[in-house]
């Protein structure tokens, strides 16, 4: 991929990390866990507990990589190997934090995915807010997904690959 290409990449990803940040910050910050819970059971209080340690960790990932992104970007010459390093970490950090939550509060269901339909799938039912900012940040992460689904795995074999011609050949 080109240097210019790779500079692009890391600008739309920065965008795209602000945005869900923005959205997951205010979140935060104006729903404690006794608004969500009240009234509730105690199976659903542990599923927003759950979901509200997912929303921490991916909050505290993207705003690494976004800052991570911000250096890269500032730099007086663009190094493109450090930049593929950050677009891989988004990649990992923060797309498959938000698609695979450890606490399995919600799943992508790929059956919906083309159905015009919402593909986020809920363990329980959440309250109105919870539910409104998945799917209102699923898009962010969507399009990151789509534009970095090359540092899934072709990154880490050319990574490989560069480390094996580096190797110095010995003699039997």
């Amino acid at each position: 991929m080109s240097q210019r290409n790779i500079q692009q990449l890391c600008v739309s990803a920065k965008e795209q990390l602000s945005t869900a940040i923005g959205k997951m910050e205010t979140f935060l910050n104006h729903t404690p866990l006794q608004q969500l819970a009240e009234g509730q059971d105690e199976e659903t209080i542990l599923f927003y507990q759950g979901y509200l340690c997912d929303l921490r960790h991916l909050l505290v990932f993207s705003e690494v990589c976004k800052e991570k992104l911000g250096i890269v970007l500032r730099r007086g010459t663009f190094d493109q190997e450090s930049a593929e390093k950050v677009l891989y970490q988004v990649y990992h950090d923060c797309v498959n934090r938000f698609f695979y939550p450890k606490n399995e509060s919600y799943s992508e269901d790929g059956r919906y995915a083309y159905t015009g339909q919402d593909a986020i799938r809920f363990r329980k039912k959440p309250v109105r807010a919870a539910r409104d900012l998945i799917l209102d940040i699923t898009g962010e992460f969507e399009e990151l997904r789509d534009a970095l689904s090359y540092y899934e795995s072709d990154y880490l074999t050319q990574l490989r690959m560069r480390k094996s011609q580096d190797k110095p050949a010995y003699n039997q």
